[in-house]
């Protein structure tokens, strides 16, 4: 029975990425995985990492929490707004405090080079955008993308990551987006 985590990053609960986190949750129950679900805005912690790597800052219960259920995972699901070509705040502060040395990656001694703790998992990243995915991928070149699949969970070693990008939010008509929560559910359904 494959387990899935649920992140989601937006630190609105009345936002469409919660409607989406509801239907590929809908749909992954369906399929019989296991489900857990972490909203970050649900957490107590300070996202900032306040000494960088030098000094390690004490995690709090939360912050263990989402490490355990990090660990657990063999599929995590990321769903955000796309903010400023990037992860809202308190996202970036939770992958920050979670995703720590020792934790995700280890630093190879004497060399540059980081040996990924979360092999074997794989990922989805769920993101919405107030334009078009075309526009963000030609004119910006995805950066949210990159940051979050390269970036981040390809260096901790989860390498098969897709990513489904939804936009424009900002004019879509109600139709539009019942059709999309169709789309993610059926995503979850197939655990992909």
């Amino acid at each position: 029975m494959k387990k899935i985590l649920i992140i989601n990053g937006h630190p609105d609960k009345e936002s469409f990425s919660f409607a989406l986190s509801a239907s590929y949750q809908k749909g992954a129950e369906k399929s019989n995985a296991v489900i857990e679900v972490i909203n970050i805005r649900e957490l107590d912690f300070n996202p900032n990492l306040q000494f960088g790597y030098r000094k390690r800052t004490e995690l709090e219960p939360d912050l263990l929490y989402a490490q355990a259920r990090l660990k657990w995972a063999d599929h995590i699901v990321w769903i955000y707004p796309v903010w400023w070509s990037s992860v809202p705040a308190i996202m970036k502060g939770f992958l920050d405090r979670v995703l720590l040395p020792g934790f995700a990656f280890n630093k190879r001694e004497n060399s540059l080079f980081s040996d990924g703790y979360f092999k074997g998992k794989t990922a989805r990243i769920i993101c919405t955008l107030d334009q078009p995915a075309w526009y963000y991928k030609w004119v910006y070149g995805n950066p949210s993308h990159n940051a979050i699949k390269k970036g981040t969970l390809n260096f901790i070693g989860v390498n098969k990551v897709r990513i489904t990008t939804i936009g424009p939010i900002r004019l879509s008509k109600d139709e539009v987006r019942a059709n999309w929560l169709k789309k993610i559910e059926k995503l979850g359904l197939t655990n992909k």
